[in-house]
């Protein structure tokens, strides 16, 4: 298995993580259950270092994905994590996860 496909395994177990520990809680649940914040946090935190180590031609190849916004929330998440907008990263959760999710298991598909 090449770096990459690995690297876009992990990227898709953290968002099944994801999907796991936010099934059936709502945002008002979710704005106050630190637990939660924290765990998807982590996972957050990891799909955006995952990007980071992959190679500069599969980002290139697959340019239609975010590859730097991931990264960027990922240093956000990290270094300025007392400015953490929860509704931000319940958006993301919502809305950006599922269709990269279905993206990345096409990529995996094709290759």
């Amino acid at each position: 298995m090449s770096k990459d496909k690995s690297i876009i395994y992990d990227i898709i177990q953290a968002i099944e993580d994801i999907n796991l520990a936010m099934s059936q809680v709502n945002y008002a649940d979710f704005a106050i259950n630190r637990e939660k914040q924290a765990a998807i946090l982590y996972f957050l935190i990891i799909i955006g270092e995952a990007t980071k180590r992959l190679s500069s031609e599969f980002r290139e190849t697959y340019a239609d994905i975010d590859w730097n916004g991931m990264a960027g929330m990922r240093d956000i998440l990290a270094h300025q994590y007392d400015r953490v907008n929860f509704r931000v990263v319940w958006d993301v959760v919502q809305t950006d996860l599922p269709p990269l999710l279905e993206s990345l298991e096409a990529i995996l598909t094709c290759s």
